[in-house]
């Protein structure tokens, strides 16, 4: 509700000399940037606010001392031509902007369970046969198992595909299966089929893609995030930054605007009992009026902080109060002066816990609140992006991102921290940060003689780039009560205000960025697919090169790996101070 009759006469007059703006959208991450580009593109007028300084949200990159570093980009799947996340980056008009490097297809994931090693081939068929010369006495299992997982998951893609009359009667008959398991844990269905304790291990690995131990996460988002990754892995050529690059110069080539450094205050609404979203405030007090709004932003910060309880329903409220969100983070990034490759490292993710280990209990061990103790983490995921991305390779400092899952109330006391942290914090920090590189030497023996530049991103940190909830790292938790149905829908009851993002369609680079075309097709009036049909005209295909092989890089790609080289020979002196101690 406007605050009073000059308030409206206010802001009229400052949009009267402005195109009249169609859709605000609060929030640069992946989802609000699709949203754009769809909307940019039909002939809307759109803005896109992002309170950090890069647009980018999760997606976007940083450097320190001339070295990059991408928060939340680790790898992404399904690329080759005719696979959904290539279909996507062609329709948004997009893919001839983007390259991606095919990560290790022998061993893009490596599970390292203890002393236990299991490598994940780029393949269904090399998998199921791996795992069966591993596991000899689960063969019919294994193959029945991961047949039902890559079923279910291409059910789930089925959904937004409905077209007719016909599709809706026959939709049941077609995600039979989804529908069979969709109330049912991942613990719960791999128990029907597998039996081995390794076995189960290996393939609940990539449980971190979602942040929930078996026990509680979705046997059918499980099966998407596998199935997304049967055929690899690949890493952005230039990070995640590149991909938020290539959607905010389509936004712009269609003649929107991303405006970064511009915190939104509240959503402004007008009405008695009918509500309906106006326009925004920023933290400055500048009032921006537009026909609709679009958060991309958490439902907690959406609707608590910036919408207000006064005006959302006691059902809203309650369910808010009932929300759980996922869990946060600590990611260590670090440069080391050291021959990772030689060390035993390549493309390929790490995923690394200890042997024998409950997965469960291992995530419950990882959520506790007194993570000081103990000399090591329960659990990593390990990433070498200089490895992934070889044009960032300088030929000497490597770069790598280690991270594990934490509870937020670990760090409930610094929540007030303002940006000059206090001496508790940096020690806290310092402890945690020694932590990390104790299990990481497990890895890589020696690498703590190595590091020349450490950082640690806290969910301290998350709040204060990424304004989550809590510092989560996948909006709200992936569990049954947070998904499909039961998820945040993104029309809300307020009227022209629309949600986007992590939280309400699927989580992940793909999955955040189909949210935002579905949220755009709902306000357009049309389906998901309409608005992600290429142009035949561009022709437009991301390329792909092989992170384990240079042999067909290009010239122009080859020339940029020495110049990278040449600059480090002739100015190599940012890490000296740190190399002298």
């Amino acid at each position: 509700m406007r605050d009073n009759p000059q308030e409206t006469s206010d802001l009229k007059l400052k949009n009267e000399n402005e195109t009249e703006i169609d859709t605000i959208i609060i929030g640069s991450g992946v989802g609000g940037l699709a949203s754009a580009i769809c909307l940019a593109r039909s002939g809307q007028r759109v803005l896109v606010l992002e309170q950090h300084d890069v647009p980018g949200g999760w997606c976007h990159s940083f450097y320190l001392n001339g070295y990059r570093f991408t928060p939340g980009v680790h790898y992404v799947g399904l690329l080759d031509k005719g696979q959904s996340t290539s279909e996507l980056y062609e329709g948004l008009g997009i893919a001839n902007d983007l390259a991606f490097f095919r990560m290790n297809t022998q061993a893009y994931e490596h599970c390292w369970i203890g002393d236990e090693r299991f490598d994940y081939p780029a393949n269904f068929d090399e998998l199921c046969d791996s795992l069966s010369q591993r596991f000899p006495e689960e063969k019919k299992n294994i193959k029945k198992y991961l047949t039902m997982v890559r079923t279910v998951s291409r059910q789930i893609q089925l959904i937004p595909k409905i077209k007719g009359f016909w599709d809706h009667v026959t939709i049941p008959f077609r995600t039979k299966y989804m529908g069979k398991y969709a109330l049912f844990s991942l613990k719960k269905v791999i128990g029907w089929y597998l039996k081995n304790p390794l076995l189960k291990t290996i393939l609940n690995i990539q449980y971190g893609d979602h942040g929930l131990p078996p026990g509680k996460a979705s046997f059918p988002l499980h099966c998407a995030v596998m199935d997304h990754y049967f055929d690899g892995g690949f890493y952005p050529m230039g990070g995640g930054g590149a991909i938020v690059k290539a959607m905010t110069n389509a936004i712009k080539k269609h003649g929107s605007e991303v405006r970064t450094g511009q915190s939104v205050k509240r959503i402004l609404v007008e009405g008695e009992k009918k509500k309906r979203a106006i326009g925004v405030e920023l933290e400055n007090g500048e009032k921006i009026l537009a026909k609709r709004v679009i958060s991309n932003a958490d439902p907690g910060k959406t609707y608590l902080d910036m919408v207000g309880r006064d005006n959302i329903s006691r059902k809203l409220l309650k369910k808010l109060n009932k929300t759980k969100y996922s869990c946060t983070s600590l990611m260590l990034f670090l440069t080391v002066d050291m021959d990772l490759r030689k060390a035993g490292l390549d493309s390929g993710n790490i995923w690394m816990m200890p042997k024998n280990a409950d997965m469960d209990e291992q995530f419950a061990e990882m959520q506790r609140i007194d993570i000081e103790e103990g000399d090591e983490f329960a659990g990593l995921f390990i990433s070498c992006t200089t490895l992934k991305d070889p044009i960032s390779y300088d030929g000497r400092y490597h770069t790598m991102e280690v991270i594990t899952y934490i509870n937020y109330k670990a760090f409930e006391r610094f929540e007030n921290e303002n940006k000059e942290r206090s001496p508790e914090y940096l020690q806290f920090k310092e402890k945690l940060t020694q932590k990390f590189v104790n299990s990481l030497e497990k890895v890589v023996p020696g690498i703590s003689d190595h590091i020349v530049q450490k950082e640690l991103g806290t969910p301290i940190t998350n709040e204060y780039y990424i304004n989550s909830t809590d510092g989560c790292v996948y909006g709200t938790e992936k569990s049954l009560r947070h998904i499909g149905p039961l998820a945040y829908k993104p029309k809300s009851e307020i009227e022209n205000l629309y949600l986007c993002g992590a939280s309400i369609a699927s989580h992940g680079v793909a999955g955040a960025s189909y949210s935002g075309v579905q949220t755009a097709a709902l306000i357009l009036k049309c389906r998901q697919d309409d608005l992600i049909q290429p142009d035949v005209d561009l022709n437009q295909d991301v390329r792909i090169y092989d992170a384990e092989d240079s042999s067909d890089y290009p010239d122009w790609m080859l020339r940029k790996i020495e110049v990278k080289k040449s600059r480090l020979a002739t100015d190599d002196n940012r890490f000296s101070s740190v190399k002298e101690k």
